[in-house]
């Protein structure tokens, strides 16, 4: 569209109109209405072309881009500037005409060339012009010689002209337009309206031209001819400007067909020369003769046809040069190239191989072609590669394939592959295979996984494989089980051998676990001496592997110069019971712990399963473990006392001061459950308890003493306090600090804790020498002989309840005992108490059996101090 909608509107109604009003006034009249249409249309499609280019230019910077709408516009403003001045009545009209149409021509032809687009480089620009003239020049020989020849007077060179002229700018802005490399709709347009601007006025020209001599036979020809012709200098600016507007201003780069010649040309250049071979045969068969004009057409021709072949022949050289550049480039990148390319049919059968193959695989032709290539590959990876290979035949994108190739010494070579689909293009018709040696990189990459996935030392998974190969099956739910195990005694090992020993004994037990562990199990390294074994037997069976794991790592382990025996505490736990890999490894280690717990003391080596109750127990157990280091601090030691009294008049003698721990979540915590805990976590917690409990026990007899009641006190100690150090310093220590007297204060000690006999009657000599009393409890429960009795330095035997529990009357098997044992502590000179007395018929026993004292909850519960002093209150004590 122009500038102004307005003014275009104005300008084509009027156009309409005067040239429907020439198609009414005649020739004469006509000319002037034909003239003042055709000449406004183009003048003002002129002006919008040439101010298209100046801004184009004023955009670019540049006159490259502009010239094309530039030329065009000059070739509309010759168009109309001619066919204006036509228009007076004073000029012969023809030879301003012919001028027109002989100035008009090049300038369309020189805008259609420089259009972007259209023909962006100079070779292909006279390549355009040669086709079209050659195309122009034949037909137009063509039409001389069959009819223009015989009615065109010799004389007149100016319509000879004119009529050449146009006939060659038409086919030039044809083949021009046709032969564009891009925006073809805007090269289509502007060489449609080029042609038709150039028809129009080349009509134009020769009706004015034979005006004198044409015009006054034929009036209505004559009228409608003009017409015609301004219909199309009106519709041809038109289609000039519409297309120059939808080209861009960037200017063309040169296209691969232009650069190096093309061959587009010789089809349309081929019917013309043979139509004008076979005019120029018909014309001598019929007797006709040449004249010059047909003579000159002829070699114009001809000359258009030789240099268009010298052009040619110029572009298959450098073709055929392009070509051999290309195959040498090729030849080398592909001989270069440490890839391998192999060009498979559809049956996936070697037909092509780079020239690399037999270099970097030792790989012929004879080796290879006509095999399918599934033959070279690693019976393991065959299959998956035809998986991937069909699949890109069916239609999916490019693939990826890995897989090992067998090369031409037999060795088996890492190698992935990139597959293309080339069958669409027939110079390959197949499946391109890129094939790359990645041996280093999977060698790497293995190093690397040997790095992240195994245990350096033992050469076992170490424990982020394992958590992954146990995820795997956790998430797929498969049925398997899951055992942890650990080396008991193993700690002490480095220090008493040495850390050589240590490995070594590490190694050894891998190898062992390997050896028992199933093909498809997979042991694993956990911690310094944690092992695990991941299993896909069901619970029973892995059962019965812990128990094979742990009877071979009891076997003793022969190094040079050591033998060392250890043994493995296994937890053994379903898959399935977890909902995650971590869940399952903390379920197995719960019952390792659960086994070491029940092993201890018996030589290790126990296996268990997992149970939940197992998990309740050893929370509860942790948090013990958790709380116990400042229980003393924060106050939460307690200490009850169960009075002893004499079975006869039922006045009490003395008190056991027992201990307990009040938790403020967990409650009551016997000294039986936490004790044993405290001695294995160590520091001095055990040792700090008992100190406690000593002192404390000595304070309330203080107490007890001076309020006038002449009591006892004893205190139950463990078989680990009795040996410690200093133990009988702090005895000493707090029956000084306290003042009581050493006699009151007596030391109980468990009979299955008594270490053996001659450590125990070292230890119980040391009390009795400080004047401290000491007592045997639980007698009757351990693996102490009567014949012990008169060895060990005891003061005090505390006869448990199951030496007597029997129905009160009934001299039923237990009776017997009591009176030995009480008969025999009586001539040691040793003091029998009889300890759980809950009915009388005990006390009916023990009073036979000759036992004085007693003390249960027939007698009086435990309890705090104060209730303890109002049960005293009631039976006032003498002293002992």
């Amino acid at each position: 569209m122009v500038s102004n909608p307005r003014t275009f509107w104005i300008v084509l109604l009027t156009a309409a109109a005067a040239l429907g009003a020439a198609a009414v006034l005649g020739p004469v009249l006509g000319l002037v209405a034909v003239a003042a249409a055709a000449g406004a249309a183009a003048l003002l499609h002129a002006g919008e072309l040439i101010r298209l280019a100046l801004r184009i230019h004023h955009g670019r910077r540049s006159f490259g881009p502009c010239r094309g709408a530039g030329f065009l516009g000059m070739g509309a403003l010759f168009t109309g500037a001619g066919v204006t001045v036509t228009g007076l009545p004073w000029l012969d009209p023809g030879p301003v005409a012919a001028a027109t149409t002989l100035a008009a021509a090049p300038a369309y032809l020189l805008g259609l060339l420089l259009l972007p687009g259209t023909a962006p480089t100079l070779g292909a620009r006279l390549r355009r012009l040669l086709d079209g003239a050659g195309i122009g020049v034949s037909l137009f020989y063509c039409a001389w010689v069959l009819a223009l020849g015989r009615a065109t007077p010799a004389a007149e060179p100016l319509r000879l002209a004119v009529s050449l002229t146009g006939c060659v700018a038409v086919a030039v802005a044809v083949v021009t337009g046709l032969r564009a490399v891009r925006h073809r709709p805007a090269a289509l347009g502007c060489s449609g309206g080029a042609a038709l601007s150039i028809v129009g006025v080349d009509v134009y020209a020769l009706l004015l031209l034979d005006h004198h001599r044409a015009w006054p036979a034929a009036p209505g020809t004559v009228t409608a001819g003009l017409v015609a012709a301004g219909l199309a200098m009106v519709a041809g600016p038109f289609l000039i400007a519409a297309g120059a507007r939808r080209a861009d201003d960037e200017p063309t780069r040169p296209h691969a067909a232009d650069e190096g010649g093309s061959f587009a040309g010789y089809p349309l250049l081929i019917g013309p020369a043979l139509l004008a071979v076979a005019v120029s045969a018909f014309h001598l068969l019929t007797g006709g003769r040449f004249d010059g004009t047909s003579v000159a057409l002829g070699l114009a021709a001809f000359a258009a046809l030789a240099v268009r072949e010298v052009l040619a022949a110029r572009d298959i050289r450098r073709y055929a040069h392009a070509l051999a550049d290309r195959e040498a480039r090729f030849r080398t990148l592909v001989s270069g190239s440490t890839d391998v390319t192999i060009v498979l049919d559809a049956d996936l059968v070697v037909r092509w191989q780079s020239p690399a193959a037999a270099r970097q695989f030792g790989l012929s032709d004879q080796d290879t072609l006509g095999r399918p290539l599934t033959d070279l590959l690693h019976p393991a990876d065959a299959a998956p590669a035809t998986a991937a290979l069909r699949a890109v035949l069916d239609g999916d994108q490019d693939a990826l394939v890995q897989a090992r190739l067998r090369d031409g010494f037999g060795r088996w070579r890492d190698t992935e592959s990139t597959v293309s689909d080339q069958r669409a293009a027939r110079e390959v018709g197949g499946l391109v295979v890129h094939v790359r040696d990645i041996g280093e990189r999977a060698q790497l990459q293995r190093t690397l996984d040997e790095v992240t996935w195994t245990d350096e030392q033992t050469g076992l998974a170490n424990r982020r494989r394992f958590v992954a190969a146990a995820s795997e099956a956790c998430a797929g739910k498969r049925d398997g089980s899951l055992l942890v195990l650990e080396l008991e005694r193993f700690e002490s090992l480095a220090g008493l051998h040495g850390q050589a020993v240590a490995g070594a004994v590490l190694i050894e037990a891998a190898r062992r676990l390997r050896a028992a562990a199933a093909r498809d199990d997979l042991p694993a390294r956990l911690g310094t001496a944690g092992f695990a074994v991941l299993t896909e037997a069901p619970l029973v069976h892995a059962f019965a592997l812990a128990t094979r794991l742990a009877t071979a790592l009891a076997e003793p382990f022969h190094l040079p110069g050591h033998t060392v025996h250890l043994a493995a505490s296994v937890g053994v736990a379903d898959l399935l019971g977890a909902g995650s890999a971590e869940e399952a490894l903390r379920h197995a280690d719960v019952a390792r712990r659960r086994a070491q717990q029940l092993a201890r003391g018996r030589g290790g080596g126990r296996v268990e399963c997992y149970d939940k109750s197992f998990e309740t127990a050893l929370v509860r157990r942790t948090e013990i473990e958790q709380q116990l280091p400042g229980v003393i601090g924060r106050g939460e030691l307690d200490l009850v006392f169960q009075p002893v009294a004499d079975l006869a008049t039922r006045q009490p003698v003395g008190a056991e001061a027992l201990l307990r721990w009040r938790h403020p979540r967990l409650g009551p915590i016997p000294p039986a459950e936490f004790l044993p805990i405290a001695e294995e976590l160590g520091g001095g917690i055990a040792d700090e308890i008992g100190e406690w409990v000593l002192h404390s026990a000595c304070r309330q007899l203080s107490r007890w003493r001076r309020d006038g009641r002449e009591l006892w006190i004893s205190v139950n100690v463990t078989a680990r306090q009795l040996a410690a150090d200093g133990w009988l310093a702090t005895v000493a220590t707090a029956v000084d600090t306290h003042c009581v007297p050493a006699e009151a204060l007596v030391v109980e000690v468990a009979e299955a804790a008594l270490p053996d006999d001659a450590f125990a009657v070292d230890e119980l000599a040391g009390l009795r020498a400080l004047g401290v009393r000491t007592a045997l409890d639980h007698f009757g429960t351990g693996p102490t002989a009567l014949a012990h009795l008169r060895r060990l330095p005891i003061d005090v035997l505390k006869i448990d309840q199951a030496l007597f529990s029997e129905p009160a009357g009934r001299r039923g098997p237990a009776t017997p005992i009591v009176d030995v044992v009480v008969g025999l502590a009586r001539r040691l000179g040793i003091d029998v108490i009889a300890c759980g007395l809950e009915t009388e018929s005990h006390v009916d026993v023990v009073r036979a059996a000759g036992c004085p004292l007693g003390q249960g909850f027939l007698i009086s519960p435990p309890d705090h101090a104060e209730h303890v002093e109002a049960y005293l209150e009631r039976h006032r004590t003498p002293l002992l």
